[in-house]
């Protein structure tokens, strides 16, 4: 097993082959990786398990803060410890269909879930975001929710630091030129 971070090959229980890395075991991933509580289909009464949640208690429910249009919860599947996310209680489904109260108020409970991470947890940093679409990454596309991931010191993804890589999809003035044509008028 191995105990502390070094080069070096130690003892591992279970199934594999020997090297030096070391395994973080997250079997309750496992759940989310095979469907577990994901709606059979887009609409709310699809078994959107956002919008069942609200009807339960905090506790059951994992419930951190209610607001009028939103509401703040753990992640069930969570990336790291304290993985909140932003769910408006209105089953949406894109972030252009949200009302200003509701965009506003999703604003809001983000920042004091960040206020309520650093407090209770010392976090050192943020990732922030919503991935639209099931192309997108979306586990449950059709309710909008925002992921609150706090992250420390130390705590980075493979790619920048085994691999020396940042993976982009295209060149950055391909990229710039192409956002410009979007960018709406103001």
């Amino acid at each position: 097993m191995l105990h502390c971070m070094t080069s070096e090959p130690e003892q591992q229980l279970g199934v594999g082959t020997q090297d030096a890395f070391q395994r973080l075991w997250t079997p309750h991933r496992m759940a989310y990786i095979q469907g577990e509580n994901k709606p059979s289909g887009p609409g709310a009464g699809d078994g959107c398990p956002f919008c069942s949640i609200p009807a339960k208690s905090d506790e059951d429910g994992l419930i951190v803060k209610r607001g009028e249009q939103v509401y703040a919860v753990l992640n069930l599947y969570p990336y790291t410890g304290g993985h909140l996310m932003t769910v408006p209680y209105r089953h949406v489904a894109d972030y252009t269909d949200l009302t200003g109260a509701e965009t506003a108020e999703l604003a809001e409970l983000t920042k004091q879930a960040m206020t309520a991470l650093r407090t209770a947890s010392g976090a050192h940093g943020f990732n922030i975001g919503m991935n639209q679409g099931t192309v997108a990454g979306a586990g449950i596309a059709a309710h909008l929710h925002q992921h609150i991931v706090p992250r420390w010191g130390g705590d980075t993804n493979f790619m920048p630091v085994v691999g020396h890589t940042r993976v982009l999809p295209q060149l950055l003035a391909d990229t710039r030129e192409m956002l410009a044509e979007a960018w709406p008028a103001a």
